[in-house]
């Protein structure tokens, strides 16, 4: 086992969880409220494409990552799992910027692909809105060294996580012809 890279405080990483995850889904909610109108001089839904491109490589690390903790490789498992998270933030940044320059797209999609995509779409908000936290604690858990903690959080992160990830590829998959 790794030795910890944080020492623990319990009390300030869950202020610091807390008011993170909050920030991050009142930011996330409320600025898909609003459209700005201004010409960035490029199609704004490169970032859904980006998007696509950086969950796509969270999918890959988090597997990777398993397969490194399996083999009882954790410094690997641990490096997977940052650049994981870091990736993740790219993307929030990207997604932000997508809702804020581009706005809603409706999806034209008929048939049974419809409510596919509806469902898609409904699980994937719903484990995204949950999964930041959990996210959180689970890393918080790992670089404390609380690696008996930090497994029985990450049975319920790591598919989620993943799920969220690639079922965001999905939806853009599923979307992206609608873009006008």
């Amino acid at each position: 086992m790794l030795k910890a890279t944080i020492q623990k405080n319990d009390k300030a990483a869950y202020w610091f969880i807390g008011v993170v995850s909050a920030v991050v889904f009142t930011a996330v909610v409320f600025l898909s409220k609003f459209t700005l109108q201004v010409d960035l001089g490029f199609d704004p839904h490169i970032f859904a494409a980006i998007n696509a491109g950086v969950n796509t490589i969270v999918s890959f690390l988090l597997i990777l990552a398993l397969l490194f903790v399996s083999n009882r490789n954790y410094v690997a498992h641990k490096n997977a799992m940052l650049g994981a998270i870091v990736m993740s933030v790219l993307f929030l940044l990207s997604y932000i910027a997508h809702h804020l320059f581009a706005g809603e797209t409706k999806f034209g999609g008929e048939g049974l692909i419809r409510p596919f995509y509806y469902i898609l779409l409904i699980t994937h908000i719903i484990l995204a809105a949950v999964i930041m936290p959990l996210i959180l604690f689970t890393a918080y858990r790992g670089l404390t060294g609380e690696y008996g903690r930090h497994k029985k959080l990450a049975r319920y992160t790591f598919p989620i996580w993943l799920y969220v990830s690639v079922s965001g590829v999905i939806v853009y998959l599923l979307i992206s012809p609608y873009y006008s």
